[in-house]
Formats: structure tokens, C-alpha cells, sequence
């Protein structure tokens, strides 16, 4: 066994994957749920178990957290207070920018070394190529734990403020439930006349992969402000079409409610000039999107 001691606290479906791959891979494995049968399948694999997240915590000198909600994690590490002190960590729970940077200083104060972190993969994923995490905040607890961070999938440290990784996190996930929701419209407008979604799959996803290539495109007109330069679908264009999108939905007696903001989007860019330019212009009416607050 390695002598690299490792506690994770939570065994929801990604708490068990991450614990999971720490056993897998040797390392001396504390876990602990406030369901403590959620602990046993892992125990049978060779993981410790913890009576209470105090013990689990004093097992190891770095510490993984992946619970529901920040609540959660406040509810867990707050009693603990100075016991975190000399520890390092890793909090892979979703939240927002601003809760990270509390809890963060909030680490600090118990003296202990705090990194954030995004899962970008489901529970089957980790440990797989496939799967990549997002970490800020303490530039040493990553250095000094990059090997075990690493069984996870990617590891990539975005920076010393702790926000950062779940910002991306959170532009990231926004991007795939975009995607989520134009594939269940599509799939809602298939059904509704009598077509199975498995034979309207294949064209779907590759729909779906030609079109990645806007990521980049729209990266780029975003960063130099220029929405209209090499458009070739201008809004005007679009928008008159949406309609079509929206109305053969109620026709069929699917509601639009999935993609209809992005349609009432495109008449607002139109109507207030920009009908010359492409989609990227849009983010222009989300309010504040460059560094400094630029609107």
C-alpha cells in the first residue's frame, strides 16, 4: 500500500467513484458518510472507515470533500475548526465563485490549504482518460498532491484565486445543459409524429459535431467585439426563421419553453440594430461579460 493517506468525505455516486480510484490505485483510503453503509462496499475493497468526519479528517493530511451542496460542506468541516490545521483541502463539491472564496478564507483561517475543484465527468468516468477537474487556489496543496489529483482524470490548476475553478465549472456545465435542452426539444419534436428518438439519433449527433466548431468561432468574435466580421447566418436571418422553430412545436403540441429565450434573444439583437451580425452577439444583452465590467 502506498504510504500517501488520502480522506474522503461524502459517498454520494462521485464521492464513491473518487474514493474508489484512491484504493484502486494503493493509496491508504479513509472514507466517511453520515450514512455509514454507504462506506461498507468500499471497505470490502480495503478502504478505512470513519466513525465521524473528525476522525476521518485526522487520518490523513489531505483531505477530499464531495458532498451536495456548500451547506453541506459547512455543516461537515465548520465543527472541526483547528483540526484542519496543516491540511490541505480539496473541496470537489459544485458551488459558486463566491462561496469557494468564503470557504477558502474561511480554511485559511484554521490554517489549513485550500483548493476548489470542478468534475468535468460522471461517476463512470473517473479515472478514465475521458474524465478532467478543474482546480484553483493554493498553488501548493496542488503541487504537493498532483499525483493523487491525477487519478481522478486531468488535472488541471487554473490559478490562485479559489472562484476560478468553479466559474469554469459553471460556463462548462452551462454550455452541455444548453445542449441537453436543444436535443430533448428535438427529440420531443420527433416523438410528437410517431418518429423513434433512436432513429433520430445518428443525425443528431452529428449535427451536433459539426457544429462544435462555434466554440472556438465564438471565443474569438467575443474577445475582439466584432460580432458581424465573416458571419455567414446573420440574426436577421435566424430570427426570421425561429418563429418556425417555435410555432411547429405548438403545432405539433410540444411546448418551446426548452429553446423559446433563445428566439426572444434574437428579436431583441434585431430590433435594437444588430441584425447584420451573428449569435455571439447576443452575450451583449447578458450584461457584464469582459474583465474590468465592461457591459
Amino acid at each position: 500500500m502506498s504510504e500517501t493517506p488520502v480522506t474522503v468525505l461524502g459517498l454520494g455516486d462521485m464521492g464513491t467513484a473518487l474514493a474508489r480510484a484512491l484504493v484502486g490505485a494503493g493509496h491508504r483510503t479513509t472514507v466517511w458518510n453520515r450514512t455509514a453503509a454507504k462506506a461498507e462496499a468500499l471497505a470490502a475493497e480495503g478502504a478505512r472507515t470513519a466513525a465521524t468526519a473528525g476522525a476521518a479528517v485526522a487520518a490523513s493530511p489531505l483531505v477530499v470533500v464531495c458532498l451536495l451542496d456548500y451547506d453541506s460542506v459547512r455543516q461537515v468541516l465548520t465543527p472541526l475548526g483547528e483540526a484542519l490545521s496543516g491540511r490541505a483541502v480539496v473541496n470537489l463539491t459544485n458551488g459558486t465563485p463566491r462561496q469557494a472564496r468564503e470557504l477558502a478564507a474561511w480554511a485559511a483561517g484554521h490554517g489549513a490549504q485550500y483548493l476548489d475543484g470542478g468534475i468535468m465527468a460522471v461517476p463512470p468516468m473517473i479515472g478514465t482518460p475521458a474524465a478532467f477537474l478543474l482546480y484553483s487556489g493554493s498553488p501548493a496543496a496542488f503541487t504537493a498532491h498532483r499525483t493523487v489529483l491525477d487519478l481522478f482524470g486531468e488535472s488541471h490548476h487554473l490559478g490562485e484565486d479559489p472562484g476560478r475553478a468553479p466559474l469554469y465549472d459553471l460556463a462548462l456545465l452551462s454550455a452541455m445543459y444548453g445542449m441537453f435542452s436543444g436535443v430533448l426539444h428535438g427529440y420531443a419534436l420527433m416523438r410528437s409524429d410517431g418518429v423513434a428518438a433512436a432513429d433520430a439519433a445518428p443525425l443528431m449527433g452529428r449535427w451536433l459535431t459539426a457544429m462544435s466548431g462555434v466554440v472556438d468561432g465564438y471565443a474569438r468574435q467575443l474577445d475582439s467585439g466584432d460580432h458581424a466580421t465573416g458571419v455567414v447566418s446573420n440574426l436577421a436571418m435566424q430570427s426570421a426563421a425561429f418563429v418556425n422553430f417555435t410555432g411547429s412545436a405548438r403545432d405539433q403540441g410540444i411546448s418551446p419553453e426548452l429553446i423559446a429565450p433563445i428566439g426572444d434573444l434574437m428579436a431583441r439583437r434585431v430590433a435594437d440594430g444588430h441584425g447584420h451580425e451573428g449569435l455571439s452577439g447576443l452575450v451583449e444583452l447578458l450584461g457584464r461579460e469582459r474583465p474590468g465590467g465592461a457591459v
